[in-house]
């Protein structure tokens, strides 16, 4: 007999009712250091006493209105993000999914505005964009795809790291080139500066929009606002979500305006998108991520992480093989199941993440403690000890 809630999650064999900064209360009353801080969304933590006075604030006065009427809550947010990026102009959404629709349909119809024939986006080997029609078509990973053909056309998969193959695919009737600055999902894996440099070099000399999925790996992840800006690079069309809601459910697609030229009235809309609610939420994550002390802050922390990660790695060799990622988006490379690592934690009391290529994601908040750094590290070491034993 299936279950009232739809079964497509294994899920951990315990439930959270109370969370404040990097930790979780369970339901039978044991606390868990929070490593996955909802994968990369919690990105100031539980509870963050600025995110629930902006809540609060705006829950009493007004939770909802249609697009159809100016919002002034979404427009301060629009203006913060087009202040601090690339982007001319922002689309509200409720999560990443949404995103990656409306970025597939603003590069085709720039191009069909141009009365020009290009449709082929060309993405990559582990990407992960979401897990709609066009997202999975994008992604093109069997495991996602499987079952629910027949796909959206028009995508071109190429392998991760093949530059050979990225010249050959990226032509004068290429529409776009869609790619994470770092992969999440598909192991923690950062696109090198040089690469990403290149990769906007070659979108420039064929004419193809360049469009960067930071859902996972924007909003201060990385110590700065956005991955792209390590490179000093900027794209056409940029996916946001996760951290920007620093938990609830918000989206958005910035874009320059000549990308954004053919999305004119009546070409994409949003029941939800936008709302008051989650718009004061966005503003008040901006306030604080976006201050160059914050990701000061974040730098140093992930410095601190990472070298304690090392320590572990080389303290269990047969777990671990490496660490990879960017600030505080990181994965261990592990020689044992991922998923045994994850499950050795819940009895540590530590939380993380799996991913592709044997990776266990770290993403814990931005906010996390050198206290809470070093008591993380105890705990993971524990759960490597359990799993080594």
């Amino acid at each position: 007999m299936i279950p009232s809630i739809l079964p497509t999650y294994n899920r951990a064999p315990f439930a959270f009712e109370r969370g404040e900064g990097t930790w979780l209360q369970a339901t039978d009353g044991r606390r868990f250091l929070d490593l996955g801080a909802g994968i990369a969304v919690n990105a100031l933590g539980h509870a963050h006493p600025a995110l629930v006075a902006a809540l609060t604030e705006q829950a009493g006065k007004l939770w909802h209105v249609s697009n159809l009427y100016q919002v002034p809550e979404q427009q301060r947010l629009a203006d913060m993000l087009v202040a601090e990026t690339f982007a001319d102009t922002v689309f509200f959404t409720n999560s990443g999914t949404e995103a990656c629709e409306l970025a597939v349909k603003m590069v085709r119809k720039y191009w069909y505005e141009k009365g020009e024939d290009r449709v082929d986006i060309v993405t990559f080997d582990g990407a992960f964009h979401g897990r709609s029609s066009a997202a999975i078509a994008a992604a093109g990973s069997e495991k996602m795809t499987k079952g629910f053909a027949p796909l959206l056309p028009g995508f071109v998969h190429l392998p991760w790291g093949d530059h050979e193959a990225l010249r050959a695919a990226v032509t004068d009737r290429t529409a776009a080139v869609l790619i994470e600055p770092v992969q999440g999902e598909g192991g923690i894996r950062p696109l090198p500066d040089q690469c990403l440099k290149g990769l906007r070099d070659l979108c420039d000399e064929t004419g193809a929009l360049l469009v960067l999925d930071e859902v996972q790996c924007g909003m201060g992840r990385t110590g700065k606002l956005f991955a792209h800006e390590w490179a000093g690079v900027t794209p056409d069309i940029m996916m946001v979500a996760k951290g920007i809601g620093g938990g609830f459910p918000l989206g958005a697609v910035l874009a320059t305006e000549a990308a954004a030229a053919g999305m004119t009235a009546g070409t994409h809309g949003s029941t939800y998108g936008g709302n008051p609610l989650a718009c004061a939420v966005g503003a008040a994550v901006m306030e604080i991520v976006a201050d160059p002390a914050f990701l000061d802050t974040v730098n140093r922390k992930a410095g601190a992480l990472r070298q304690k990660l090392e320590g572990l790695v080389a303290s269990h060799p047969k777990v671990f093989e490496t660490v990879r990622g960017s600030g505080l988006m990181l994965g261990l490379k592990c020689r044992v199941p991922n998923l045994d690592v994850v499950k050795a934690g819940y009895d540590a009391g530590v939380l993380t993440v799996a991913a592709a290529d044997n990776v266990v994601r770290i993403l814990p908040p931005l906010t996390i403690s050198d206290d809470e750094i070093a008591e993380a590290l105890t705990r993971l070491d524990r759960a490597a000890s359990a799993l080594a034993a």
